[in-house]
């Protein structure tokens, strides 16, 4: 039994960190940095595997090993004071390649005239200043950096004035904290509203349509961020930007923010805190993103609850936008989601695979009873395929089922209606606004993928499935027909949970 736990966990797919990240190939050498930098040195120990390591629950190793590997590697000079947020090189990395892709996907035209001078919004930048210093170091893209605080304010422009071969790349900016000297009575309420009034003083937007007052209530009720500008009144009148980027307050209280006694990554109240976490904190972004419409090409977000994603494109197609895109960026065991969309009208439907590519997706089944495990869930997805003709095969010891539809197999699990569907949200997956039809595109050929069930919790299972065979049309077709197995699956073993979230 041991043995069969332990082949499912080395069959389970694993996402990959970016292929163009420094580190896909080669990640950082501990042995090498601590021979080449003696400061290093004393954070690295070697256990009776020989391999060099370092505490990550020690702020000052993780805090060196970040100094060292700027300096190594991008050739930058680096320093945050005791207590201020430490980013991980890698991590931030995969966030700044993903905005590349989505830049060079070009299904969002140009919004400036000069292609090669990239423009980015670093909302929060800390004294860490970290998304600037590798934007402007790898890309060459020129960035303003925002915060409230004296300290981070004062380290940032440190860290930008002691790389002189980029500073002039980076601007530091203080946001006003006083909400009433930014914006008047109107504005705020225009806020609390998604844009659902047309704001006068901002010839870029344009009038959205009203959303219903319950609905508006709603969003008011679950919006409890309280705190100062973040987009709006600190973007200047006729700039415009290529994109924003954020790492936001992923938490709701310093406690919650040190459950995990794995890692120690520092941080202050101001960088990880904010009343109802990082759900009400990009929820004022997507309300400044409705007023500030096409003064940005691309607006994003990291976030740090996969849970969250699918409320939070809830109200971006409250608010109108043309596209929405998520993916997933890894680093070592830690796992985070992009979220990124747009009020700019696509210039062409198809985009580079790497970013559009619906290849892999992935839903949660939480609260399942204590009879029903992996197996059942499995044997499920058999019986949803099989009712229609389709080819399934299981695999009981690696949990996976292996299916096989021709287009007529399609059309029937699409035609068996079983409810209100959720989305599904996976690794690098393209939302658009739904058309109210259960339309898709055909593939050309039969449509081959594997579903694989994972146990993540006591009570939580993730399903998981990818296309084996990889065009547009096959991307359409596995993706409507996921999003029909989950509303199946939920509606089996997560009853209570699907009520409440589709309410």
């Amino acid at each position: 039994m041991v043995k069969n736990k332990k082949r499912r966990r080395e069959q389970q797919p694993r996402p990959t960190i970016h292929p163009r990240n420094k580190y896909s190939e080669n990640p950082p050498d501990f042995a090498l940095l601590a021979s080449l930098y003696p400061s290093f040195n004393p954070f690295v120990s070697y256990g009776r595997d020989a391999r060099p390591r370092i505490d990550w629950t020690d702020f000052n190793a993780t805090r060196e090993l970040t100094r060292v590997l700027l300096l190594h590697d991008q050739g930058l000079h680096w320093w945050i004071p005791d207590g201020q947020l430490c980013p991980t090189v890698p991590n931030r990395s995969n966030y700044i390649h993903w905005i590349e892709d989505l830049l060079s996907s070009e299904i969002i035209p140009k919004i400036n005239n000069n292609a090669d001078n990239i423009r980015g919004f670093d909302i929060g930048t800390g004294a860490n200043c970290i998304y600037p210093l590798l934007g402007a170091s790898l890309l060459g893209w020129s960035f303003v950096g925002t915060d409230m605080m004296d300290v981070a304010l004062e380290w940032a422009e440190r860290n930008v004035k002691t790389n002189p071969q980029i500073s002039n790349l980076i601007e530091i900016r203080k946001v006003n904290t006083c909400m009433d000297a930014v914006l008047g009575e109107d504005s705020k309420e225009d806020l609390q509203c998604y844009g659902s009034k047309t704001n006068p003083s901002n010839s870029i937007g344009s009038e959205s349509a009203p959303v219903p007052s319950s609905r508006r209530d709603d969003a008011v009720e679950e919006n409890s961020y309280s705190g100062p500008p973040i987009l709006f009144g600190v973007v200047r009148d006729g700039e415009t930007f290529d994109f924003c980027m954020c790492n936001p307050p992923f938490f709701e209280s310093m406690e919650e923010a040190g459950l995990n006694p794995k890692t120690s990554c520092g941080g202050t109240p101001q960088e990880m805190v904010c009343p109802g976490g990082e759900k009400a904190f990009i929820t004022r972004i997507i309300e400044d993103s409705v007023r500030l419409k096409q003064s940005f090409r691309w607006y994003t977000s990291m976030v740090g609850r996969k849970s969250n994603l699918k409320s939070l494109i809830a109200k971006l197609r409250e608010a109108g936008v043309t596209i929405v895109k998520t993916t997933e960026f890894v680093q070592g065991q830690t796992c985070r989601w992009g979220i990124a969309w747009s009020f700019v009208p696509p210039a062409r439907q198809m985009i580079s695979p790497y970013v559009a590519e619906k290849s892999n997706l992935s839903f949660m089944l939480e609260g399942l009873q204590r009879q029903f495990g992996a197996i059942h869930v499995l044997q499920s997805v058999e019986s949803f395929f099989h009712e229609t003709g389709a080819s399934c095969k299981l695999n009981v010891h690696s949990f996976s089922a292996d299916i096989t539809a021709s287009n007529d197999h399609l059309k029937g699990i699409l035609r068996n209606k079983v409810g209100p569907l959720e989305e599904s949200l996976g690794g690098d997956c393209e939302e658009e606004p739904p058309s109210g039809s259960d339309s898709m595109p055909c593939p050309s050929n039969d449509l081959s993928f594997r579903i694989t069930v994972f146990q993540q919790i006591p009570g939580t299972l993730l399903v998981k499935g990818s296309l084996q065979r990889k065009d547009g049309s096959s991307s359409g077709a596995f993706s409507s027909i996921f999003q029909r197995l989950e509303g199946v699956l939920k509606q089996k073993f997560c009853r209570e949970k699907a009520s409440v979230a589709i309410s």
